[in-house]
């Protein structure tokens, strides 16, 4: 169902989708959140089949999901930038946790952008039951070395929709290099939380070289490289059910029993 949360800078849209029957003691809860649109206009598309996949978590891992469509997505409110993100990220965990049937573990799932944001939110929570990162990259010294043309392409697909924003360039330039995924799967790696490290082989968006960084910063890590995938692999049946396969038994061994 549709569910609006208030953010900091605007509504934030959501979909909640619940399993089936969700027993006295509850239900893991997880926030799965898009990656930043690649294509002109794809700020208003690129949230569209995330209930359907937050349905399927539901249904197959049995988990109460949250799609989040962060500031400047789909029909959130706001415009993009990176530390709004990680605001809107902090929003829809607080929430989920709030959400009647949610049991005390607390999970994430991102791509790209997102699953960069995924693992810097579980490194700041400290208590994050399991994190799945898919495509995400190392860090964002890419686009804090050419914030210029981050700003023209955020305008163009619809992520920024105002022509004053920014209304101080520097410092929103400034956030592109706060933010360190490597760095953040370490720090999480230290509260005992689950990683699982998604990438494709021929990812065109963000080198393999990233999600091999990430999962060296995690000992437990399960880094799974899919041959043959490229960047989004939300549309990858291969690496949704790898996904999926890894929430549904909570992170645990994959010869291990599921719960």
């Amino acid at each position: 169902m549709n569910v609006t949360l208030d953010g900091a800078a605007g509504p934030l849209d959501c979909w909640l989708a619940k399993p089936e029957r969700v027993p006295e003691n509850g239900r893991p809860g997880l926030v799965l959140v898009p990656g930043f649109p690649t294509d002109t206009g794809g700020g208003a598309n690129s949230f569209r089949t995330f209930p359907d996949l937050a349905d399927r978590i539901a249904d197959h891992a049995r988990m109460i999901t949250l799609a989040l469509a962060y500031r400047g997505i789909g029909a959130s409110g706001g415009h993009f930038s990176l530390n709004g993100w990680r605001q809107d990220l902090r929003r829809a965990i607080k929430h989920i946790r709030s959400v009647d049937g949610v049991d005390s573990s607390i999970w994430i799932m991102g791509f790209g952008t997102g699953g960069a944001l995924a693992v810097d939110a579980a490194a700041e929570d400290g208590d994050i039951a399991g994190v799945v990162s898919a495509a995400a990259p190392a860090d964002f010294q890419d686009w804090a070395s050419r914030p210029r043309e981050l700003l023209s392409h955020a305008r163009r697909c619809g992520a920024i929709s105002d022509n004053d924003f920014p209304p101080d360039f520097g410092a929103w330039a400034k956030e592109l290099v706060g933010v360190s995924t490597v760095k953040s799967a370490e720090k999480y790696a230290a509260s005992g939380g689950r990683l699982m490290v998604l990438h494709g082989s021929n990812d065109d968006g963000v080198p393999q070289l990233d999600a091999r960084a990430i999962a060296d910063a995690h000992p437990t890590v399960e880094l799974r490289i899919i041959d043959g995938a490229r960047h989004h692999l939300r549309h990858d049946p291969r690496a949704m059910a790898t996904a999926i396969g890894f929430l549904d038994r909570r992170g645990r061994p994959a010869t291990a029993g599921a719960t």
